[in-house]
């Protein structure tokens, strides 16, 4: 069958959900295209959602550079509304299973928010990973060409890099988060949050995500840096994430299970051209 797309965004962030069953053989340079802004639809990634599985439904996440991900806040909310406005799933809660670990959904306001069990953070720096010896990675030094910064290591099923500063901004974000992401203390890269605490229950948040740069919303980033907040005492357990893209509510228990709630949106649907295939048949051939 052709290759059928589904376009949603959730804060901002927009992802493609892409029909199993197509033809057409899921491949990085397939991803890359179908993101890209002028030659693709344009997107932030690529969400392709496999059979039901005994946790229920399975799905695989690509970065827009054609990287996999393990998982991603945004691309579940907007999965799940997806598996809602194809009437696969009702009211009840569902799971999904990622290679980041199986998370439980439920939609509620009739479609109007999503929320997402996403696991348990952790701080040790094996499950991150972090390079080092066998620790919580909590409040630690990180040297940044010749600034030496604070951050605090986080797994949420991906890895994070948080770090408190008194003022963020976009320009903080695009100078330093390219530079983290490959550290070579993070042997698989990291996402990177730049934190602004409000007070303790709100903070604001500056993203650059892992294979996707700079990003206006991330909800793994959102549990994250909420997480490394309640852990450092700065945070209770409940907090709103304010992004440039919109706010997630985010809870935090006291074992670090991770839940949150937001929004996702339907943008368009359609069918890609035969013509859009052209110059991947003939990449695949060495033309």
């Amino acid at each position: 069958m052709p290759l059928r797309f589904h376009k949603y965004q959730a804060l901002g962030n927009t992802y493609l959900v892409v029909e199993p069953g197509s033809d057409e053989a899921v491949s990085e340079a397939l991803v890359r295209r179908l993101c890209d802004l002028h030659y693709g639809v344009g997107s932030d990634g690529v969400l392709i959602g496999g059979p039901g599985t005994r946790a229920g439904f399975s799905l695989a996440i690509f970065n827009p550079d054609g990287s996999e991900a393990e998982k991603s806040g945004n691309g579940l909310r907007i999965f799940a509304r997806y598996l809602w406005d194809s009437g696969r799933v009702g009211a009840e809660p569902f799971e999904v299973a990622t290679k980041g670990g199986t998370v439980r959904c439920r939609i509620e306001g009739s479609g109007r928010a999503i929320a997402v069990d996403m696991g348990n953070a952790t701080f040790w720096s094996a499950n991150i990973p972090v390079a080092g010896v066998p620790r919580e990675v909590v409040d630690e030094e990180l040297r940044v060409g010749s600034q030496v910064l604070r951050f605090t290591g986080v797994s949420v099923g991906n890895p994070h890099c948080v770090i408190l500063a008194d003022e963020i901004g976009p320009d903080l974000a695009q100078r330093l988060g390219p530079l983290i992401e490959r550290h070579e203390i993070y042997p698989n890269r990291t996402n990177v949050q730049f934190v602004k605490v409000i007070d303790r229950s709100r903070i604001r948040l500056e993203i650059w995500e892992r294979g996707a740069g700079y990003t206006l919303a991330s909800g793994s980033s959102s549990c994250a840096a909420a997480a490394a907040c309640v852990r450092l005492g700065k945070c209770d357990g409940r907090i709103t994430v304010e992004m440039p893209g919109g706010e997630l509510n985010i809870a935090v228990s006291p074992e670090f299970a991770v839940r949150m709630v937001g929004p996702a949106e339907k943008i368009a649907e359609g069918v890609m051209s035969p013509e859009f295939f052209a110059p991947l048949a003939g990449a695949a051939r060495g033309g």
